[in-house]
């Protein structure tokens, strides 16, 4: 079973060991993806309830992989822009403007991709957008959930 919300990921570890059905990460199929293609330092976005828990830092570091989220009243402005904007299919060019300012101030912090860690962020954003390459979770989560169901 996979579920395509990352801030849900905070409860994980309360059912993981009680479920009956096989459960995939997002965050540690996130983390493998970026192993794979040899990113040591990802930014982190999505809502700001994610970006400031231990969703992602814990998986990343079990992989050797570093992190940083935006500060905090560039978070405060992303979780806006899901929540009051993309939510509503409305993509204001002002808030990927915005959202690339805050990408290449992830690079100039050492980061060499980002995370886009809310289902919303791949509408308005994207490797043809980004400064930095993205990592768009949902897509990896759902390949990873194809792979998982063929092995079976």
């Amino acid at each position: 079973m996979y579920v395509q919300n990352n801030t849900i990921h905070q409860a994980f570890d309360l059912f993981i060991d009680e479920s009956p059905i096989p459960w995939l990460h997002i965050a540690e199929e996130v983390a493998k993806e970026a192993k794979k293609q040899g990113f040591k330092h990802l930014g982190i976005l999505g809502t700001k309830f994610l970006m400031e828990s231990y969703v992602y830092p814990s998986k990343l570091e079990a992989f050797g992989i570093r992190h940083t989220i935006p500060d905090k009243e560039e978070r405060e402005k992303i979780n806006e822009i899901i929540f009051n904007e993309l939510v509503y299919g409305r993509f204001p060019e002002k808030s990927l403007t915005y959202l690339q300012k805050v990408i290449e101030k992830l690079r100039e912090k050492g980061c060499d991709a980002v995370v886009l860690g809310c289902t919303e962020l791949p509408l308005i954003i994207s490797d043809k957008t980004s400064p930095l390459p993205t990592l768009d979770s949902t897509r990896i989560l759902a390949r990873a959930a194809l792979r998982k169901t063929i092995e079976e």
